[in-house]
């Protein structure tokens, strides 16, 4: 059974959440205190995998409304769920009405009863119709007492009255069978008393009253049967709101004489999982202890620290971590290291980070569980998963929750590195007003504070696709960009050499941000190549680069190889024609610089800084983008006029320099 949807009412901060879809995968968006919890909580009542039972009133019912409001029978959580092909044929096995059923109703109340809506079509009980064929059948014996002399022909007029008034009572199937059975039975006797038979037309009808009356107790049956195997086949919920507790150092011996005792620790009943996905068995080791086979432990814990290892590594990707198991007489202890470290120093799973705690504490309690265990099928409620977890791991844990799981999930948070952006029909949005209480929304919809966390996940996605390829040009700026991109398509239109195609040119948002912008992309196994503009700082953020080993020396480029005799200084703007860079400028500024004198200091190695200086004088504000912008204006309407065949070579010469460096880097 597949859970389609669910509605939950009357329960803590929720009057009436409204129909909520569930995905196999499920995020519920809201800001704290909005009641995401309170939704989890109301459908893991439904079917609880430590059973089922009433609600508390006091506790659960929502407290700003009279208590005398709540009734057994006051709604909680209603459900649709979808059968599979296997449970369509098998529930109409048990209740042939239930032919052609592909869905079923599952609700609960306050009292520890739930109700199943089964939509059957067929055995459908209509008292108006029965009613007309009484009639009918009334008339007819009617006619047959009028031929009967006066004493015969009232005890049969009185025998049908009787039964056309018994047989029209019963608001419900079963109810009428229990009273048309008799009606039925005294009419036969009455006619059979009289000697009178009614006709083959008439006595069918009887006859189809009588099977009716028959057949409803056995649909009945049929159908609480139908009911009782749905409740036994529904999916347990599994809820988890905080990480379950797995100690890194454990005393076999004790843990156990607990078990054999009945009396296991929440701590106990993980470390069983833990051994379980491990491949461990405790009353194995111990018995080897007592054996004195240190060999066969030894290998035996190896083996599983391998295993385990293994399958953190998989999931868990903020360091590869290796994961062993040592065991000291009937100590059990579980060690992590960080084997690609300088130093390779084990430390107890007490001792790790509380995020680390938590993912091996879910990964090893939950693989258990889903492998032949108690959660095998079941649906995972999940209240705010990975809240210790970094940000890059968090969206470690979402992938492992879609990869590396069956089971259908709802799970609440609101951090943006949990929001599946790849699946945004998953997520929905919670939302919380005085009046209405708790509501879902299908669609992401809420104030401000609720939809922050899609808002920046979405965001982060976006920066991450504008700019970021496998291979990068990083840029110190977005004119760069403008530039570089306008000139080589142009270049190559002309079937001359500009960027290669796998280059992704990424602007860094100014020269200060360029370390930043290469440290992220290699950080990703991005390879890198940097385009700086010619000047001391650049060089001096070059070495940085190449002493923190973030990127080789020859992967960077300066601005002034795209002259034959490099100059001492240069930026992209230095290898258009300083003449048309010129007039650019003048154009782009014809407004502000109307009435006065431009004067360029051409002591300024570099065109752009000339400019900046000019401007300040004059107390302009100059920005390189207008005369940019200006430029690719003219470059799709009049090439030729801002791009002559000078600053073409030097542009060709330049994107040379760049895929040469790329294609060294590529090699490596």
């Amino acid at each position: 059974m597949e859970l389609k949807s669910f509605r939950v009412r009357n329960f803590r901060s929720i009057n009436d959440s409204g129909e909520i879809d569930v995905s196999r995968i499920t995020a519920l968006l809201g800001r704290n205190e909005s009641g995401k919890s309170n939704i989890l909580r109301a459908l893991h009542s439904l079917n609880p995998a430590d059973g089922f039972e009433a609600l508390s009133r006091i506790k659960d019912f929502p407290r700003h409304r009279k208590l005398s409001e709540c009734r057994d029978w006051t709604p909680v959580v209603d459900s649709t769920w979808q059968l599979s092909t296997y449970e369509q044929q098998r529930i109409a096995e048990i209740w042939p009405a239930a032919e052609g059923v592909t869905e079923v109703d599952v609700g609960r109340r306050y009292d520890e009863a739930r109700n199943v809506g089964i939509a059957a079509s067929a055995m459908e009980f209509d008292l108006a119709a029965v009613k007309s064929d009484a009639r009918k059948i009334d008339a007819a014996v009617k006619a047959k007492a009028a031929k009967l002399a006066d004493d015969a022909k009232a005890e049969l007029e009185k025998a049908a009255d009787a039964f056309v008034s018994a047989i029209g009572v019963g608001q419900t199937a079963a109810k009428w069978a229990e009273t048309a059975k008799p009606a039925l039975a005294a009419l036969r006797q009455a006619l059979a008393a009289a000697d009178a038979e009614l006709t083959d037309k008439q006595d069918q009808k009887v006859v189809a009253l009588e099977e009716m009356a028959e057949a409803i107790p056995q649909n009945e049956e049929a159908h609480r049967a139908a009911r009782k195997w749905v409740i036994e086949r529904l999916p347990k919920f599994m809820y988890l709101e905080d990480y379950p507790e797995i100690k890194g150092h454990q005393d076999i011996a004790q843990f156990l004489q607990r078990k054999s005792e009945g009396k296991p620790t929440k701590a106990d009943i993980n470390f069983e999982k833990l051994c379980k996905v491990a491949g461990l068995s405790p009353d194995q080791l111990q018995k080897l202890l007592q054996q004195n086979d240190q060999e066969t432990r030894g290998q035996l814990a190896n083996r599983a620290g391998a295993v385990v290892t293994t399958a953190i590594r998989k999931r868990w990707k903020d360091r590869e971590l290796k994961v062993r198991f040592n065991l000291d007489a009937q100590h059990f202890d579980t060690l992590i290291s960080d084997p690609n470290s300088t130093y390779d120093v084990e430390v107890n799973l007490d001792e790790r980070s509380r995020g680390f705690q938590w993912f091996f504490a879910f990964y090893v309690v939950f693989a258990a569980d889903t492998d032949d265990g108690e959660a095998e099928g079941a649906i995972l409620l999940l209240d705010e998963p990975g809240l210790y977890l970094h940000a890059r791991s968090q969206g470690d844990l979402l992938r492992h929750l879609e990869d590396d799981f069956a089971n259908q999930i709802v799970y609440t948070t609101h951090s943006p590195f949990m929001v599946p952006t790849h699946q945004l029909d998953w997520v929905r949005t919670v939302n919380i007003a005085e009046e209405a209480g708790t509501t879902v929304s299908n669609d992401p919809t809420g104030d401000a504070r609720t939809l922050f966390p899609l808002q920046a996940a979405l965001g982060y996605d976006l920066a991450q696709s504008l700019f970021v390829g496998p291979n990068n040009l990083v840029v110190e700026g977005v004119t760069d960009f403008w530039v570089l991109s306008a000139v080589s398509a142009h270049l190559n239109d002309k079937g001359k050499v500009g960027l290669d195609e796998r280059l992704t040119i990424t602007p860094a948002g100014g020269a200060q941000k360029v370390h930043y912008m290469v440290a992220l992309l290699t950080s990703e196994q991005l390879k890198v190549i940097v385009l700086f503009d010619d000047e001391k700082d650049a060089k001096a953020t070059r070495d940085d680069l190449v002493k923190g080993k973030l990127i080789r020396s020859d992967n960077v480029v300066f601005a002034s190889e795209a002259f034959e005799t490099p100059p001492a200084e240069a930026d992209i703007e230095d290898i258009l024609d300083p003449e048309i860079y010129e007039a650019l400028v003048l154009e782009a500024y014809a407004k502000e610089l109307k009435g006065k004198k431009l004067e360029l200091n051409t002591h300024i190695p570099r065109i752009a800084r000339r400019f900046e200086a000019a401007f300040e004088a004059l107390s302009i504000d100059f920005h390189k983008t207008r005369p940019t912008r200006l430029f690719l204006q003219k470059m799709a309407t009049d090439t030729a006029s801002v791009l002559p065949a000078g600053s073409e070579d030097q542009f060709e010469r330049l994107f040379k320099a760049i895929n040469a460096a790329l294609e060294k880097h590529l090699s490596r």
